[in-house]
């Protein structure tokens, strides 16, 4: 799995510009605000089709223009294929892979896969519950392509529910769907929290054992936290629905008065500790820093272990806050798959990856 090529038109800083990059680690230095961060936004578009950084895709297009695109060449399988993202001030983004028009961005689950690692990822560990399940969603969808379509709907449902909730103090013929409004998102959840369970169990080893070795021994321990009532939320599905549905039916008054939807997926998190102490109270900043890289290196080895490829790495001045002995941990455990670095022009890592340097100067890529 590896970007082989990538051009950049109006996106950003970038008027345009193209780069070929190295199977291996990709090293893109420069000053402050040249551009590096939106070069790996516009590769981690690539995997998602959602920014990292903006809120909305009209951030995304350069200043004075109405459009910008990214057009890439990248091999996946074995295959070398191509891959085209248009974005537009007001409209919908369009995406096409192999000259082929994706219905949206979503079909872009497991064409393209990726991890990304970046300073705001420190709220993963300091943050409230949506940065976590954000990292469960973001890894499930490229490892399981039609929990993109579960976890829409469940997305739908929760603020349509929601809405009722608010307008049924003007509108109370509204409450007359929150039956079928339960059942669907009780459904729905019993979904999301089974898949998301299974991926824990898989991902929480696998990241204890890195961060073992990453901290000279320190213990790192993930809880899945969910629906009130759920003993085993690794359960099958329909095990778990007429659980949360009695939970959803019995907060009905308590949803009704907050006017705001207590029960369900959207609800859900992990209890992140570091030698038995909540991590998000109690963490140092390199101990924060430590798991929650940890997390993510992990995420690339379930990768891995699913497809027999890495996906492409993207770390985001990441290596410039570890001391050289944590930098050489993570520089030894990155090998294998293609990798994006980005760093400041006075740091000694581009040396001692042995990569390919790339340099960006005003949005342009040398």
């Amino acid at each position: 799995m590896r970007i082989d090529a990538i051009t950049l038109e109006g996106f950003r800083n970038y008027a345009g510009s193209s780069a070929a990059f190295a199977p291996g680690a990709n090293v893109i230095i420069g000053r402050n605000a040249q551009g590096k961060t939106n070069l790996l936004e516009a590769a981690a578009l690539l995997a998602s089709g959602r920014s990292f950084r903006a809120r909305s895709d009209s951030e995304l297009v350069g200043f004075g223009r109405d459009e910008a695109a990214i057009r890439a060449e990248f091999t996946s399988g074995g295959r070398a294929q191509k891959m085209e993202l248009i974005l537009r001030r007001g409209r919908r983004k369009t995406v096409t892979v192999n000259g082929v028009k994706l219905r949206s961005p979503a079909e872009l689950s497991g064409k393209l896969t990726a991890v990304l690692f970046c300073p705001d990822d420190l709220e993963l560990v300091r943050g409230g519950a949506a940065p976590r399940r954000r990292l469960m969603d973001l890894c499930i969808v490229q490892l399981r392509p039609r929990y993109a379509a579960a976890l829409a709907s469940f997305t739908r449902t929760w603020e349509e529910k929601t809405r009722i909730l608010r307008d049924a103090e003007e509108k109370p013929s509204l409450l007359s769907a929150l039956d079928e409004y339960d059942d669907r998102m009780a459904r729905l959840s019993a979904e999301l929290i089974h898949t998301r369970a299974l991926f824990l169990k898989r991902l929480a080893p696998e990241a204890a054992a890195i961060h073992a070795e990453f901290s000279g021994g320190e213990k790192l321990g993930i809880e899945y936290r969910t629906v009130g009532g759920i003993e085993d939320p690794q359960a099958p599905a329909a095990e778990l629905y007429p659980l949360i549905l009695r939970h959803m039916q019995a907060r009905r008054a308590a949803e009704r008065a907050a006017c705001s939807c207590l029960v369900g997926a959207h609800k859900d998190d992990l209890e992140i500790t570091v030698d038995g102490a909540p991590a998000r109270s109690f963490a140092s900043q390199g101990q924060a820093r430590t798991a929650a890289l940890s997390l993510k290196l992990a995420e690339r080895e379930l990768h891995f272990s699913e497809s027999g490829e890495y996906p492409v790495l993207l770390l985001d001045d990441v290596l410039s806050e570890l001391d050289e002995g944590r930098q050489n941990f993570v520089l030894n455990r990155i090998g294998g798959g293609q990798v994006f670095i980005t760093c400041c022009e006075d740091d000694r890592i581009a040396e001692r990856t042995g990569g390919k340097v790339l340099r960006v100067e005003n949005g342009v890529i040398f």
